[in-house]
């Protein structure tokens, strides 16, 4: 009775009601990593169909089933469809709904996030899928090279609907990023050291510190180029100081990451399901994990041979050729990690293991294709040749959607409760597997061939049209074969047997689970002492769900989960997380009416937007939080810990860390991007410097020091309980922030040069604003820490929310320094007053 009553009591804390409002308050892990993998899936279904429609066209020479508008919109969608609505997204659903099971937790860190994140990725994909329907579907490829994406040659709104929409999907992805980080370094079963981390977990921990890197040169380059689409600033314009090699620069530095970003999560599943379908655990565990971090490393430093062909000096060729061959020695050693595993166990062909085994055989020859265009004699004679298209497709599909199946079967009695039929999924497997080699195999001899891609026809003669039809034909029986595996998926939803709760005898703690899954996970939380908590030595499941366990209670209506010490696994913290809420809903919305102000030239409405989400961001916050020391509570087993907004590092502020440097890296890269224009583009520098203001300048260094002092006096007087003094302090923080913002205005408008003229001018700009808006930033924390301040949230306990907003005036004040000196230094014997 117990235990029926601890389970009543979770359910009426941690459930969502099933009501259109559930709907769309939902935060909960479970149902929001559900909806990622089922929208991915369905962006997935439509890039297919465009991909059959692409194929459709190249079957014969001098096809009449498209023209070449359509054909342009129909590769620029399917190439950006399974790039940046499928393969991402689709990893990042599975990784929300495994990672708290896996880890013995209730939920993420941020669930609200998660849930923003969710409305911001169906919102922007809703922009793509629309604006396809309506004929206006981008059509300068995937990857928008300039100056084709430039306003000169794509006048309309074809090129802006690619580059609003998709940073709008890029903020759901940085969300992921920082969420899934959060939540394994902090929120994990007590007793998880790093050491004893499920491997799923270290894949998708460095994937996401990837991400967190590799997506602002993105964000960067679309924002860019869609200022000089609407305003006329010509950062890619050679004709007035820009360059079109930015845009390819800034683009692979987020391309080439991209490619392991969506390997890793796969390489993840093969290292998770492997062991388990050979009966063996996985061989050289802290070999893969050093692999890992390795790969995660080398892959920053290779985004360069993509632009083999445009020019590079010979010294950078070849170094990031050198470098390109290097990244496979750490796949290399996953590789002999997973044969290794296989040798010393027993391989049992169920339906996951005939989809690693494809992996196996189709990335391998991926790789090989790899190396060879890593080699720049070679690149060179196949650059933009269908031998690129078919290599990336055996990376892309053979290195993830392989995987990604097999994960897909043997999580499926965790996501369902039921099993599939095995002969309906062997067919879909081996259609699958022999359409695709039939489709990309003989691509590989049409690029050598000399055919180019992105052509939407052919003439006679030239030898590419029996591999065209043979690809065509392949790819037909390749949507056979994922139409077999769908249908499948969904009768073993239906209708399939249903499945015992551990039903591949597995070792990690998911399995733990009852069936189905509560929106709670488990009813109290496990000590874990080995990397397998479920081997045959620990039968947790019966002890958790009596209440045995940490948290094995419910205190004033609260979710609450573990938090721990990062190495070490010790608890550290009893984590309070938010419950549902309309804030993410109503916050993706408002965003998404940013860019869409942006996409049809609303521009005064796009500060109003942006307004809103400040006032709905100040109110997500201000609705957390506490107004009374706690202490230590209990968290069962004996064992006390504090609230996490009582901690120094509690998730909030790691949060605030990564945030920071995803922030920080787009702002390298647009130095970066200053300095390649300063380097090779025409015209630099201009006529005209900037002329600083000496007093504006002055003033601008002077508040944001002052800014910095006041407040560390104001949070020295909260930790010593010195209300008055810390409210002293952040008022002159605070006035001394608005006189840095003023300055820097006045500093742009006396001392910048023109934007429109010439990308010097553009450039500077484009700093100074980022300058500007991080002063913003400031300001409203500090602002917002007075007003808590006040309201008593913040006590020398309770200095989770001083802190955070002190990691952001710092970064303000460290920005504007490191921007005026790269502003002034081109001027800097011309200062007046």
């Amino acid at each position: 009775m117990k235990a029926l009553r601890l389970h009543a009591e979770l359910d009426a804390v941690w459930r969502t009601p099933r009501t259109w409002k559930g709907i769309l308050t939902n935060v909960n892990h479970s149902d929001l990593g559900l909806r990622f993998m089922i929208a991915a899936t369905v962006y997935f279904a439509i890039g297919g169909v465009l991909a059959m429609l692409i194929r459709a066209q190249l079957a014969t020479p001098r096809s009449a089933f498209v023209g070449p508008e359509i054909f342009n919109q129909l590769f620029t969608m399917h190439g950006s469809l399974m790039m940046f609505m499928f393969a991402i997204p689709f990893f990042e659903g599975l990784a929300m709904y495994m990672l708290p099971k896996l880890l013995g937790s209730r939920d993420l860190a941020f669930p609200r996030l998660s849930a923003f994140g969710w409305w911001c990725y169906l919102f922007g994909g809703f922009i793509l899928i629309v604006a396809m329907v309506l004929g206006l579907a981008p059509d300068g490829g995937w990857f928008m090279y300039t100056p084709l994406a430039s306003k000169t040659y794509t006048p309309g709104i074809n090129a802006d609907v690619w580059l609003l929409g998709i940073t709008f999907v890029e903020i759901s992805a940085v969300c992921a990023s920082i969420e899934l980080t959060v939540s394994i370094l902090k929120l994990r079963a007590p007793g998880m050291s790093l050491g004893r981390m499920p491997i799923f977990a270290w894949y998708i921990l460095v994937t996401a510190l990837m991400m967190v890197i590799g997506f602002p040169p993105l964000i960067l380059a679309s924002t860019l180029l869609e200022v000089e689409r609407a305003f006329g600033w010509p950062f890619f314009d050679p004709t007035r100081g820009g360059h079109p090699l930015l845009w390819q620069h800034l683009f692979w530095l987020f391309g080439h990451p991209e490619v392991y970003i969506i390997f890793l999560p796969a390489a993840g599943v093969v290292s998770t399901v492997l062991p388990v379908m050979v009966r063996h655990p996985l061989i050289g565990y802290g070999w893969v994990v050093g692999s890992i971090l390795a790969l995660g490393f080398f892959s920053f430093g290779l985004w360069v041979h993509h632009m083999f062909a445009t020019g590079i000096p010979h010294l950078a060729l070849a170094f990031f050729s050198a470098a390109s061959a290097l990244v496979a020695v750490p796949t290399v050693v996953q590789i002999f990690a997973w044969l290794a595993t296989m040798w010393a166990g027993r391989p049992q062909m169920r339906l996951p293991m005939l989809y690693i085994s494809g992996f196996f055989f189709i990335f391998l020859l991926g790789g090989l294709t790899g190396v060879m265009l890593a080699m720049v004699p070679f690149n060179w004679q196949v650059h933009d040749t269908a031998f690129v298209t078919a290599h990336l497709h055996y990376v892309l599909i053979g290195g993830f959607i392989f995987p990604m199946m097999a994960g897909l079967y043997y999580w499926l009695p965790r996501l369902t409760g039921r099993m599939s039929h095995p002969l309906l999924g062997r067919l879909g497997f081996w259609l699958t597997f022999v359409g695709f080699n039939l489709t990309f195999l003989v691509m590989h001899l049409t690029g050598l061939l000399g055919m180019p891609r992105r052509v939407y026809t052919y003439d006679a003669g030239m030898g590419w049209d029996w591999p065209n039809l043979i690809s065509s034909l392949g790819s037909f029986v390749l949507t056979i074969g994922f139409a077999a595996a769908l249908i499948d998926i969904v009768l073993a939803v239906a209708f399939g047997r249903r499945s015992p709760r551990n039903p591949w005898r597995a070792s990690t703690l998911e399995w733990a689970l009852p069936t189905p899954v509560p929106s709670y996970n488990l009813a109290s939380l496990p000590q874990v002492e080995t990397s397998d908590p479920l081997d045959r030595r620990h039968d947790l499941a019966a002890a958790l769900a009596v209440g045995d366990g940490y948290l094995g209670r419910v205190r004033s209506g609260l979710r609450e989960t573990t938090g721990v010490a990062i190495a070490s696994g010790r608890l550290s913290e009893i984590v309070v997380l938010p419950g549902n809420s309309w804030l993410p809903i109503v916050t993706a919305a408002v965003t998404g009416c940013f860019f869409l102000a942006m996409l049809f030239g609303f521009y005064w409405l796009a500060p109003v937007a942006l307004i809103a989400v400040i006032v709905l961001a100040w109110h997500w916050a201000g609705s957390l939080g506490s107004r009374a020391d706690l202490g230590p509570i209990d968290a069962g087993r004996g064992e006390r810990a504090p609230a996490h907004h009582e901690m120094k590092e509690a998730p909030g502020w790691w949060g605030s860390v990564f945030a920071l440097t995803a922030d920080a890296t787009f702002f390298m890269s647009l130095l970066f991007g200053y300095a390649f224009l300063a380097t090779v583009a025409p015209g630099w520098p201009p006529p005209s410097l900037v002329e600083p203001s000496l007093l504006a300048g002055g003033t601008l260094v002077a508040a944001t020091l002052l800014a910095w002092w006041a407040e560390r006096a104001g949070f020295a007087a909260m930790q010593a309980g010195m209300a008055r003094r810390a409210r002293l302090g952040l008022g002159i923080a605070l006035a001394a922030v608005t006189v840095a913002l003023a300055a820097l205005i006045a500093f742009g408008w006396l001392g910048l040069p023109s934007p429109r003229i010439h990308a010097y001018g553009a450039v500077v700009w484009v700093l100074v604003a980022y300058g500007g808006v991080h002063l913003v930033i400031a300001l409203v924390m500090l602002a917002f820490v007075w007003r808590r301040l006040l309201q008593g949230y913040v006590s020398p306990a309770r200095l989770l929310e001083p802190r955070i907003a002190n990691l952001w005036l710092r970064y303000a004040v460290v920005a504007n320094l490191i921007m005026l000196v790269v502003v002034s230094l081109p001027g800097i014997a011309s200062w007046r007053w």
